[in-house]
């Protein structure tokens, strides 16, 4: 299991980019932390998810 933003989620073996993907978020729009670190946009489709792993995904939204 992945936590992912708090949740328990059995995504291990799925890609960053799987991930984003099937739940609906646009990865031009995001950052994602893997294990406390920034993930670089251009890893997303070849960093694959395992078990232990906590992700958090934050959108980025514009206001004023």
């Amino acid at each position: 299991m992945v936590k992912v933003n708090g949740v328990e989620m059995d995504v291990s073996g799925k890609t960053v980019s799987e991930l984003l993907e099937a739940e609906g978020y646009q990865p031009a729009v995001v950052a994602v932390e893997l294990n406390e670190v920034i993930l670089p946009k251009a890893e997303y489709g070849s960093t694959v998810l395992k078990d232990g792993d906590i992700a958090e995904v934050v959108s980025f939204v514009g206001g004023g």
